[in-house]
């Protein structure tokens, strides 16, 4: 067992499957050695920053992206093998609509202030790939801060202003100067890049490797 803290960033996107995905793994890992030493913070990445900010149409989005209907599925397979595989439900066919995501970074920003950041991704998650909630829509993202027991009030002021817009833009746009071209992506101590959905099992050999150093780990952020 250790007291030692250790930064786990991650930077992800609520409307990733493979980031619903890596999340899943991590949270079993999480479960099965409770004194884990990550100290987490999720991090801005938008997949599509140039989307329209009212979104578009899923389909249009998801054959424009892959080519065609066959292409969107192929594509899709792995997804939902793997999303199975993790106990997850992946209802596809509910999502109407593709959002631009820089409210709901703003959203996940704002819960990580009140400390509810990791109840936030979860909730967004929850909302895009099982109920199927256009999660770029002001009223859905109020209501999913409420459910968190933010001020949804506050959430709608804030949404309807500019606050911290520009802020997650930098920090989006920083992480691909450094070199961060998918996501999900795991930075561990501020140095170790772990890209992609890992295993459960991965994570649970990373966390006692971390236990039985002695050395000192940097816990700066990327």
């Amino acid at each position: 067992m250790t007291n030692q803290t250790v930064k786990l960033d991650i930077l992800s996107d609520p409307i990733c499957p493979w980031c619903y995905i890596g999340k899943a793994s991590l949270d079993r890992a999480l479960a099965e050695i409770p004194d884990h030493p990550f100290v987490i913070e999720f991090h801005p990445f938008q997949l599509n920053p140039d989307m329209p900010a009212e979104g578009m149409d899923r389909r249009a989005y998801l054959e424009a992206k892959f080519g065609g209907k066959q292409g969107a599925a192929r594509a899709y397979a792995p997804i939902v093998e793997h999303a199975e595989a993790a106990g997850l439900t992946l209802n596809l066919d509910k999502i109407q609509r593709t959002p631009n995501t820089l409210d709901a970074h703003r959203l996940i920003h704002w819960a990580g202030i009140e400390g509810r950041q990791y109840a936030a991704k979860a909730a967004l998650f929850q909302a895009y790939f099982v109920d199927g909630r256009d999660i770029g829509d002001h009223e859905v993202l109020c209501d999913l801060a409420d459910s968190l027991g933010m001020d949804a009030s506050v959430v709608m002021k804030l949404l309807s202003s500019d606050a911290d817009r520009e802020d997650i833009r930098r920090r989006d746009a920083h992480s691909r100067e450094m070199g961060v071209n998918s996501v999900p992506t795991f930075i561990v101590a501020g140095k170790h890049a772990v890209p992609g959905a890992q295993s459960a099992e991965l994570w649970q050999k990373v966390i006692k490797e971390i236990q039985e150093q002695s050395a000192d780990w940097p816990t700066s952020s990327p």
